[in-house]
């Protein structure tokens, strides 16, 4: 069996879209970790998180491959192919995430 991600070559270096969950600071919501679309660099939220905005601009746009992100964190997720994959490189923070929900509460 093939676990080899096939959209990797989709991994560009970009710049996030925002310091935070573009859209949670839209309406003011919280979140618990970011992700970053390496395509276009939109910044979402995670599924642990009440919106989960990343997961919905994946299937917004179908963009593959998102990076962990709060702090950069050098692992990817390939939501086509529901695999973790190793990143060339880690796309560096813009300053400090001006808030977030504390997962250990």
């Amino acid at each position: 069996m093939d676990n080899a991600c096939r959209h990797l070559s989709s991994v560009l270096t970009v710049t996030p879209s925002a310091r935070g969950c573009e859209e949670c600071l839209k309406i003011g919501s919280e979140w618990v970790h970011l992700r970053l679309c390496r395509t276009c660099g939109h910044v979402g939220c995670c599924d642990e998180s009440p919106h989960r905005h990343a997961t919905r601009h994946f299937h917004a746009t179908r963009h593959p491959i998102m990076e962990g992100y709060d702090p950069p964190e050098g692992w990817g997720w390939c939501y086509v192919d529901e695999i973790m994959v190793d990143l060339p490189d880690t796309t560096p923070q813009d300053g400090p995430i001006p808030s977030f929900i504390d997962s250990a509460f």
